[in-house]
């Protein structure tokens, strides 16, 4: 009679998760640029960005609560917002997780900027995985404009290029 093996449970301990995403931004005018993110463990998620075709000077850039983009830009909804918090500061304690802040285009109207932020995860219940990054044709104002939109928008304008985060491979 043949003998059956009997396979042992074994336990498999991962330790180290490194998370890759990536979002292409376009927009109407001609303002693009590559936003990747890349996450060790439950740690600060990196940003790098690159966009090109800007004006110079600052321009708000924020990741946005939805990845549609059927509408253009104007489809990716508010800002990521899962705490319900007032508009702020990449520093503040009280803001959206997807206000990031301001990025500074040169005379050549390029952005290159990498960021950290601790509040964009790429897994978990509050995943920017499905999201969209936003750049805006103005300056944000943090949320300490006075501006009626400063508490919701940092009143940073019109959006020029979005782009949907995605998982890719390492």
């Amino acid at each position: 009679m043949p003998m059956l093996a009997v396979a042992k449970s074994r336990t498999l301990t991962i330790t180290a998760a490194t998370k890759k995403a990536v979002a292409v931004l376009k927009g109407t005018s001609n303002v693009e640029g590559v936003v990747t993110l890349l996450q060790e463990d439950d740690g600060p998620t990196k940003v790098n960005v690159k966009i090109t075709g800007l004006a110079p000077g600052k321009h708000g850039f924020h990741l946005h609560e939805f990845g549609d983009t059927t509408n253009g830009c104007m489809s990716t909804g508010p800002h990521f917002n899962p705490e319900g918090k007032t508009h702020g500061a990449p520093e503040d304690s009280n803001r959206h997780a997807g206000d990031l802040g301001n990025v500074i285009a040169g005379d050549d109207g390029v952005v290159e900027v990498e960021l950290q932020d601790s509040q964009i995860p790429l897994s978990g219940p509050h995943s920017v995985v499905g999201r969209a990054f936003v750049i805006h044709e103005a300056e944000d104002d943090l949320g300490k404009g006075g501006h009626e939109l400063s508490s919701t928008t940092g009143n940073a304008g019109g959006r020029l290029a979005c782009g949907v985060v995605g998982l890719t491979p390492l």
